[in-house]
């Protein structure tokens, strides 16, 4: 409990988190920092890790200590790039086997969650990798989803490509840009709620409409 108590902490006070990391911890701080975004997006049972808003934070950190804001797009770009490309290769060849129901055991992937991204996927196809980027929870499984469906590693990359660069870029500059004024400094742990919850209603949205459309088939 203590343990996730100090989690939550952390994700919700990021601004002065990501700055005692930086100062202690050194180059070490920046391979966690890329770590961390390339297991949100790399891993899919690792959905609740915070990617929205640890970009921002570092955005905002880099505007307030006088970091390369450039370094942290760069380092951002690569760990969102290739960590949904593991995610993808994880889907296509094992996919079928972390699926398989497990006598006793929790699955690996929560079936509201396969069932929210199974639906964004048939209404926005291969664009849906695209999007899904800035889709919590989505965003892991997406890569996974069309690993497991075939979709080829060339078309993949493309549409990887395209959500991955306007991930980093609007949760980056966003942080930066605004991330050292005087009321998101002061309402910073809201701002992380907002980073969180908003882009999640689309997927809350669709779940409460299928739950709704069952009732109605019934």
């Amino acid at each position: 409990m203590g343990t996730m108590t100090n989690l939550i902490d952390l994700v919700l006070h990021l601004d002065r988190s990501i700055a005692v990391i930086f100062r202690e911890w050194g180059w070490v701080a920046w391979a966690l920092v890329f770590l961390i975004v390339f297991a949100e997006t790399g891993l899919v049972v690792a959905p609740f890790l915070p990617g929205d808003s640890l970009l921002f934070a570092c955005g905002a950190f880099a505007a307030t200590q006088g970091e390369p804001v450039w370094l942290f797009l760069l380092l951002f770009g690569v760990a969102a790039l290739t960590g949904n490309t593991l995610n993808w290769f994880i889907g296509s060849k094992f996919g079928d086997l972390l699926l398989k129901p497990r006598p006793g055991k929790r699955p690996w992937i929560r079936p509201e969650h396969l069932e929210q991204t199974h639906r964004f996927f048939e209404r926005w196809g291969g664009w849906a990798v695209t999007l899904s980027r800035f889709l919590p929870i989505i965003r892991t499984i997406t890569p996974f989803l069309a690993g497991v469906g075939k979709m080829g590693l060339g078309k993949f990359s493309a549409y990887n490509a395209v959500g991955g660069i306007a991930w980093t870029l609007v949760f980056v500059l966003a942080g930066f840009l605004f991330g050292n004024l005087p009321w998101v400094q002061e309402n910073f742990t809201l701002m992380v709620l907002a980073l969180v919850a908003v882009p999640a209603l689309p997927a809350v949205w669709g779940f409460f409409q299928g739950l709704r459309n069952r009732k109605t088939k019934q």
